[in-house]
């Protein structure tokens, strides 16, 4: 069995036991989520997971709309949107390494990497303090994309072409993957900085696609199934994303692929600011909320 084969059986078997949970918990909620309404959830989730597609993430699009329309109660959001994305990213995941060619032995170890990086690394990350991680993340994003800015204006030259790692190049991109997959316990988004990795290590930016969506899809049967089993979730409104979202996902994967690598390198610069910008403002947000002389110590 070869290491894509072994990949998308991983992605069926997590996708299919995802859908009896998901049945089960339908079956057992959908009474009282009567009144979830679905018509304005299915155009958020929908359009979330096109952005997402195009790697500019899902999360902060759709805790924005249903918190402005009042749509998920605060108290299942988090359930909510870990559940609403495993559909949309398994079919992410299949569609992208089935176009990108990326290494097996790369695919397989930043995957493996960034699913370690959330169970091992959840402990020590969970601690830290989510407001010193934004603003560094920021900074350190509104950077990397000011240099990729440079290297498409031919400053310098950046990026590449390979659609593989080895030697210490692979060894970062296992650390790196690693450090965003633990990073995610904490509300850190993965596809950014992924994709900021794999373009300064020289691969060519659509390899980042595959990497990033099956990191991340393996992630979500596990946090999704936790939720799942604690009913902290919408469950009307997860099968309504369930639907809608692969069929975004497939509308812009297609648009995706078919970008020259120039205008791919434009659309990945523009990512990594936006990006820069959105963990910014959520630190800036906080940073009002909390009072002045409040100390966040780890325990």
């Amino acid at each position: 069995m070869s290491i894509f084969t072994l990949i998308q059986a991983g992605l069926l078997v997590g996708g299919g036991i995802f859908c009896l949970m998901l049945f089960k918990a339908w079956k057992r909620n959908h009474k009282q989520e009567a009144d979830t309404r679905i018509i304005p959830i299915a155009i958020i989730g929908g359009f979330a997971h096109f952005c997402d597609t195009l790697g500019i993430g899902s999360f902060a699009i759709m805790t924005s709309g249903y918190k402005q329309f009042k749509l998920i109660d605060d108290q299942q959001l988090p359930g909510t949107l870990n559940s609403q994305s495993v559909l949309p990213t398994v079919f992410q995941s299949f569609i992208f390494m089935t176009a990108v060619a990326v290494d097996s032995v790369t695919l397989l170890s930043l995957v493996a990497a960034a699913c370690i990086g959330a169970t091992m690394g959840a402990g020590l990350v969970s601690r830290w303090d989510r407001q010193h991680i934004r603003i560094v993340m920021s900074v350190a994003l509104l950077i990397v994309a000011g240099l990729m800015l440079a290297g498409q204006l031919k400053l310098f030259p950046l990026g590449g072409s390979s659609l593989g790692l080895s030697g210490w190049k692979l060894v970062i991109g296992i650390i790196g993957n690693f450090i965003f997959g633990a990073l995610m316990t904490v509300g850190i988004g993965l596809y950014a900085p992924c994709m900021v990795m794999i373009y300064l290590l020289g691969m060519n930016p659509l390899a980042a696609f595959p990497v990033m969506m099956c990191s991340c899809a393996f992630l979500s049967f596990f946090s999704s199934a936790s939720f799942i089993r604690h009913n902290r979730f919408n469950s009307r409104a997860t099968v309504t994303v369930a639907v809608v979202g692969p069929i975004m996902v497939i509308i812009a994967a297609y648009l995706v692929k078919s970008l020259n690598m120039h205008v791919l390198s434009w659309l990945v610069c523009i990512v990594v600011f936006y990006t820069s910008i959105t963990m910014y403002r959520s630190w800036l947000a906080d940073r009002k909320v909390m009072p002045s002389n409040t100390v966040v110590k780890a325990q």
